[in-house]
């Protein structure tokens, strides 16, 4: 789409699960429904803008994605019966010219009848459907960001730090194992719900990061993908049982986002330009977006089970609360920090603790917790590991290496906003 479609973005953004779902319930085929929806939005992008949104922009979507599909199968039967017609000619066995015509649907002509009602959302549904256990965990995150989240293959294949054409292909295989697998478009069980919801929390994790800190592009953040994610997030907790033990973490969940995306306003200068944390004009951040992000959080603490999700809404929570950055409890955010690196362990959570450590115990205990990771292959495709040492090095002093750290941080990300912020730390630090 050109600059400056964001409306239209947001519209098909929001259209687009909608749409596959009410295929995927007619024609049942994952990976055909997918393919022909993706060329529906695909020309909705460019008509759209020139003629005009439609009257019924679900309904016109719907129509033009399953005419997609019968041209596809029509030509996957002219196929069948070109190779039949073939296979009967050469044989002595063919009497009477007849043609079979297994597989051609009965119902290709179709068209969008209005017989579901285009308000109905299906996006619940299809979450969970692509979280099906016929799929491996990794390959359940990236169909559901393809398929309801709807980022591209190159920020799917960012999030998970590898490189793109390896993510087309995981994408590929799990829509065709989806379509083996007979699964149906329809709510799972009670059981099913509650063994699929850890991958579908962190399915709705990672779609919120790619938009609060977009991976590439001029943007520095994504708002349509983080108010989704936080749609997402409520849809799911209001399915989750009040007595269910992944209650907990669903609230904690949705309370990271909205303490987290209550930082929003503050975050870019009106150029687009990134404000860190610590300079940020908090009489910006959404107070309301707070309130009930703790709400959420107090709810919730000390009567489920405490899981990452939770952790981390509290150390939101902290900074939030934190009337300037040096009123932050840092010692407090270390010892949450300490019970999630011991209860879900990653090189991320290591590198964010660096900072605390910092923080609390000064910047050269900081550097020493970050040489623990600085060889793990995740960090070392992301820029976030020089960024994190830069910053520590330059609270020692260092300003040659910090510098040298910057630039090398500034290399490696795809984010405009990153690069120019962490470029100017670097040319600042060059001046001194």
């Amino acid at each position: 789409m050109e600059p400056g479609s964001r409306p239209l973005e947001d519209l098909l953004r929001t259209l687009a699960p909608q749409v596959l779902g009410l295929l995927i319930r007619r024609y049942s085929q994952f990976d055909a429904c997918e393919d022909a929806v993706q060329e529906a939005l695909l020309e909705a992008s460019l008509s759209w803008p020139r003629d005009g949104i439609p009257d019924n922009p679900h309904g016109w979507l719907v129509t033009v994605a399953s005419r997609r599909l019968v041209d596809q199968w029509r030509s996957e039967s002219a196929r069948r019966r070109r190779e039949e017609t073939f296979a009967l000619e050469s044989s002595a066995l063919h009497a009477s010219g007849a043609v079979s015509m297994r597989g051609e649907p009965a119902w290709e002509h179709r068209e969008y009848d209005g017989g579901v009602s285009p308000d109905a959302d299906d996006t619940l549904t299809l979450l969970y459907l692509c979280c099906h256990p016929a799929l491996s965990p990794p390959s359940q995150l990236a169909l559901t960001l393809r398929a309801v989240g709807g980022l591209t293959t190159a920020e799917i294949a960012s999030a998970f730090l590898v490189p793109e054409a390896t993510m087309a292909q995981r994408i590929s295989r799990a829509k065709g194992s989806i379509t083996r697998a007979g699964a149906r478009f329809e709510p799972p069980a009670p059981d099913e719900i509650m063994a699929r919801t850890a991958v579908v929390q962190q399915v709705l994790y990672l779609i919120f990061n790619e938009g609060y800190s977009a991976s590439s592009g001029r943007s520095l953040q994504r708002a349509d993908l983080t108010g989704e994610a936080i749609r997402l997030a409520r849809l799911l907790l209001d399915v989750i049982p009040a007595t269910s033990p992944a209650r907990g973490e669903s609230s904690g969940l949705l309370a990271l986002m909205l303490l987290t995306d209550a930082r929003r306003s503050a975050r870019t200068l009106p150029g687009g330009g990134l404000v860190p944390l610590t300079e940020q004009d908090r009489s910006l951040w959404d107070t309301a977006q707070i309130q009930e992000g703790v709400g959420l959080l107090t709810s919730t603490l000390g009567k489920a089970s405490v899981g990452p999700y939770q952790l981390q809404a509290a150390i939101a929570a902290i900074h939030d609360e934190a009337p300037k950055a040096e009123d932050t409890d840092w010692p407090q955010i270390l010892a949450l920090y300490d019970v999630l690196e011991r209860i879900a362990p990653s090189p991320v959570v290591t590198l964010n603790r660096a900072v605390a450590v910092a923080m609390v115990k000064g910047p050269l205990a900081g550097l020493a917790v970050l040489g623990t990771v600085e060889a793990d292959p995740q960090l070392t495709r992301s820029h976030r590991l020089d960024a994190v040492r830069a910053h520590l090095l330059e609270l020692t002093g260092d300003a040659p290496a910090a510098r040298e750290a910057y630039l090398r941080a500034a290399s490696s990300t795809a984010s405009l906003p990153e690069r120019r912020y962490l470029a100017a730390r670097a040319a600042r630090l060059g001046q001194d």
